[in-house]
């Protein structure tokens, strides 16, 4: 059994500057202002777009983001459209097998360690990884296996989806009321793409 952090890997090569740029350059063909543009217009420009509620012009750019975390977030994370998702097949992959390292990996869970709900969830994940293995032993297949999984599974899941698309995700999953494993894995992303992509995110509370 193993146990390991959320965590995120963005899988394009995001250059904030030129994505400005291309929203400019396709959201001033609306106003046929093309010949205001010059350099450092691009922010100014996207930041009235977003202000007027005119959020069309940044699905013209997109990117895709993969995440590790358990089987619960991601059953909430693919409630988002539009998107496209391409996630780990507990159906396909057989935990057993050597590539695996013969242990299930669980993402750890929303109590403090050291606590008596962390040990009362530890001894569960093992007692499930247990199960696992022995209905495999059995001649079980990973599909019929998996109802012996928990929602603490660790899962893999690749998420693309436009700017306007992402704005709407990272509102709603690092809202205060949001579940705290989302906000977990969600706000350390919001804040790499204030980073990243100026202007497109600033106005989402971390």
């Amino acid at each position: 059994m193993r146990v390991i952090e959320p965590s995120h890997e963005f899988l394009d090569e995001i250059n904030g500057a030129a994505i400005l740029r291309k929203i400019e350059q396709i959201g001033r063909l609306c106003y046929k202002s093309e010949d205001r543009i010059a350099a450092g217009t691009a922010p100014q420009f996207v930041k009235m777009l977003i202000a007027r509620g005119h959020e069309a012009m940044i699905e013209h750019v997109g990117f895709s983001v993969h995440f590790v975390t358990d089987r619960g977030v991601s059953h909430e994370l693919v409630r988002h459209r539009p998107a496209s998702y391409a996630q780990e097949s507990t159906r396909y992959c057989n935990y057993a097998n050597e590539k695996f390292g013969n242990h299930i990996t669980f993402v750890a869970p929303p109590f403090e360690p050291k606590t008596w709900q962390y040990a009362i969830w530890q001894e569960t994940m093992a007692a499930a990884e247990a199960a696992y293995f022995e209905l495999i032993k059995s001649g079980a297949k990973p599909e019929q296996a998996r109802a012996a999984l928990p929602n603490s599974l660790k899962t893999e899941i690749v998420v693309t989806a436009n700017l306007r698309e992402w704005r709407h995700i990272l509102r709603l999953r690092t809202a205060a009321d949001a579940h705290p494993q989302m906000r977990q894995l969600m706000r350390p992303l919001l804040t790499e793409l204030k980073v990243r992509i100026p202007v497109v995110f600033d106005d989402i509370a971390a």
